[in-house]
């Protein structure tokens, strides 16, 4: 049918002649955890770490996912994601960013359901409360090989093992479609945003200066290298990798102790 004008459209609109879907946002929150031990000489060995929470009924109870909710439909879509992360983690004004939109078919048995997710940057000892009672960190280790990646996540108590396959989209970009080829213990198509997350952010750190969201403000340059070495997955020479970080850190008068007779100079991100 043929309107002419708004007036005349609005006038007959029916909300009920048109197929509703629901949106949602997901967010990956990665952060950096220490291995703990005993021998205090010894730095400690760094991980990255994402949060997930279990699911506590239907569709997929029990298993586990990345902190989300749906859009409120008074809310408007940047500030959903805000709200989820500081009901998860009780911080505001911390890094974030849009990743990609998720809307397969059947992504959600529930119902057609779009998800527009989120990577957020966070250092752990900015969290002052403890962690939902359904909430775990799990520390990441991934094989990556040419067609494929194996990813694995380890809280201490449990692991999660998922296997994403890599299929070239675009030769002149470098662009890669995800799939999932095996997986038992994430929910809906997390493992995806999981990998493409941690795709971004080693594509990030080679031309950005987002990993000092997940510092403390004082940090020696070891651990930073650790850090950048945990999330690339591969060793750095430390006079290339100091070259390369010297414009963006700032010495401070503090040192790290603990460490035996010669404690470690401490840093500071260098923001302007």
């Amino acid at each position: 049918m043929m309107y002419k004008s708004e007036e005349e459209f609005l006038k007959a609109y029916n909300p009920d002649d048109y197929e509703r879907l629901s949106m949602t946002t997901d967010i990956l929150i990665f952060s950096i955890s220490d291995e703990e031990h005993e021998n205090y000489r010894k730095s400690s060995k760094k991980y990255m770490s994402v949060l997930l929470v279990k699911r506590d009924d239907y569709p997929f109870k029990d298993k586990w996912c990345l902190p989300g909710g749906f859009l409120d439909v008074h809310e408007e879509l940047e500030d959903c994601p805000v709200r989820i992360l500081e009901r998860e983690t009780n911080l505001k004004d911390i890094y974030l960013e849009q990743l990609y939109t998720y809307g397969s078919i059947n992504r959600d048995p529930r119902m057609r359901v779009v998800s527009t997710t989120y990577m957020a940057l966070v250092d752990k000892n900015r969290l002052k409360d403890k962690l939902n009672s359904n909430a775990s960190w799990f520390n990441i280790t991934y094989f990556e090989e040419k067609d494929d990646v194996l990813v694995i996540l380890d809280n201490g108590n449990e692991t999660i093992k998922f296997k994403i396959g890599k299929t070239l989209r675009d030769k002149t970009t470098d662009r890669y479609k995800f799939s999932v080829l095996e997986n038992d213990s994430l929910a809906f198509d997390h493992p995806v945003v999981i990998w493409a997350g941690i795709e971004r952010l080693k594509n990030k750190i080679g031309y950005t200066d987002v990993v000092f969201n997940m510092m403390p403000e004082l940090f020696s340059l070891g651990d930073l290298q650790q850090v950048y070495e945990v999330i690339l997955n591969k060793k750095l020479l430390a006079p290339a990798f100091r070259r390369i970080i010297a414009d963006k850190v700032e010495k401070t008068e503090h040192v790290q102790g603990g460490e035996g007779h010669r404690p470690s100079a401490l840093f500071r991100y260098k923001k302007n």
